[in-house]
Formats: C-alpha cells, structure tokens, sequence
C-alpha cells in the first residue's frame, strides 16, 4: 500500500500514500478514515486542533451523525486513542466540542467527552469558551413560564485545551509569532467572535478560520506540525498556511477533500508545488 517515503523540513519522515489528496511543501490532505490511516507516525505532533462530528444529525456525506449517544461515545474513546498516540510528549490538543445537547435527549457532551480524554491518558489544561453571539440557537423553551419542565440552552460552544504528557514545551524553533495584543486577548477564557457560513464554505459543519488560528499561534511555534482528524473543509490547513506551520488533515470524504484543496489555494493564498491523487 505505501508506495514510498519523502523527508520533512525537519527530517522526519511520512509515509507517502495513494491517499495523500493533496501535497505542498507544508501541508498535506490525506482522504481515509483517520482510525484506519497509517501515515502519521506516532510522536509527531505538537497541535491538534479539531472539531469532531457532534452527533446532532448533521447530514454529512460520509458519515452517519445520528448514532446511539453510547456508541458515539465509543468512536469518541477509538480516535482520541488513537490522537493520542501521534502527538509528542509535549504535544497539546484543543477540542472544539459543544458544552452540551438537547437534541435527540440531553446529554452533557463536554463533561463525557472530557472525562474520556482524561482516562486515555490526557491531562486537562483548560477550557475555552467560544462566544459565537448566536443567541438564535435559543428555539427550545420546553414549558412557557412554568417550571413544569423549562429548557436551559447556552448559545456556546467549548475549546477543551489537553496535553499528552508536558505542558511545558523544550520542542520545537522556539519562535512564537503572537502579538502581545493577541496574547492578552486570547489568554482569557472566553473568546468572542462569529461562526462561518455552510453556504460560502460548502460543507454542513464548518468552523471558523479564527479558531484555528488563534489554538495554533497561541499553543504552537513556527514551523510545528499541527493535524485535525476531522479536516472537513480545510479550515485547519488554511490557518496553518497563514501562520507558517505544517499541517496535516485527514478527511474521509472526497468531496470535502476537494473543497479543501480549492480553499487552501484561493484562501491560504499557496503555489501549488505537488499534487498527487
């Protein structure tokens, strides 16, 4: 299956594979599904930043988003195994996940899914509240004026920051690129600023280029390798392509690889070096 094996910058070494969608000198679109793709090594990460389906009926091409809360538990346990595996001891990880949810039955996402990182083997750094001052996600009211049984809904949604082993980090260039504006503002809890358009972008579920950008500017040195599992329109990839970092995604869907790509050069402003199918 694997073809052959190219070197990095920084010498390490990736598996090249008929999967690689789309290939620069920085990045990288790998199209399989992230349980089964074996051409990440271990240890090689120093960022992920993802935003995993949520199980809220999201209609995705390839992927089913309205299973048993149990069994999206189970796949949630598989790939943070597996996450876990590819960063670096001193590798971090902001999830970007919803506080909770009602629809389908209310279940406490943030708290289940925090506690299953945990027993993996992350450690807890700190929560991130994004503010996305969508205050029209306030639909269910449950009982009108009567405490017979009202519905609280938070019009927010949380960036779980994780950590493999350090939080400490000795690896990497040691430059960071933060401003000191940028660091005072995003060292707060609370992050405020809009969410993306699934028309403009063309996928159901898309985050905005801010937070990725800030996760990885805040969180990462120049030239790090950053991986979303989950890259879907490519929105990982474009904020690594204009902060200077390497970045791998993988995404199960060829439509969404394609849309990606198209992004990544209009958007990330790159010169395509190496295209492989």
């Amino acid at each position: 299956m694997i073809n052959s094996i190219s070197k990095t910058k920084k010498g390490e070494r990736i598996k090249k594979d008929k999967n690689v969608y789309f290939r620069t000198d920085l990045l990288q679109i790998i199209n399989e599904d992230f349980l089964k793709t074996t051409l990440i090594p271990h240890n090689s990460i120093d960022l992920i930043v993802t935003s995993p389906p949520y199980n809220v009926d999201i209609h995705y091409n390839s992927y089913n988003d309205k299973i048993n809360y149990k069994k999206y538990l189970e796949f949630t346990a598989r790939w943070l195994t597996k996450a876990y595996k590819l960063l670096k001891e001193d590798g971090r990880f902001c999830l970007n996940i919803p506080l909770d949810k009602n629809k389908g039955g209310q279940q406490s996402v943030y708290v289940d899914i925090t506690t299953i990182a945990k027993k993996i083997g992350f450690k807890y750094h700190s929560t991130i509240i994004w503010n996305e001052g969508n205050i029209s996600r306030r639909t269910a009211w449950g009982s009108w004026l009567s405490a017979r049984a009202p519905y609280v809904i938070a019009p927010v949604e949380v960036i779980v920051v994780l950590y493999k082993k350090h939080w400490r980090k000795p690896s990497g260039s040691g430059k960071s690129d933060i401003t000191k504006k940028e660091f005072i503002e995003w060292t707060s809890g609370v992050w405020n600023f809009g969410g993306e358009s699934k028309k403009r972008v063309g996928h159901p579920a898309p985050f905005p280029v801010e937070l990725p950008r800030r996760c990885i500017k805040l969180f990462t040195f120049t030239d790090d390798m950053v991986l979303d599992p989950f890259l879907g329109s490519g929105t990982t990839l474009i904020a690594c392509a204009l902060t200077n970092r390497r970045g791998i995604g993988v995404e199960i869907d060829k439509t969404y690889c394609e849309t990606a790509k198209n992004r990544l050069i209009i958007e990330g402003k790159i010169i395509q070096s190496k295209l492989e199918f």
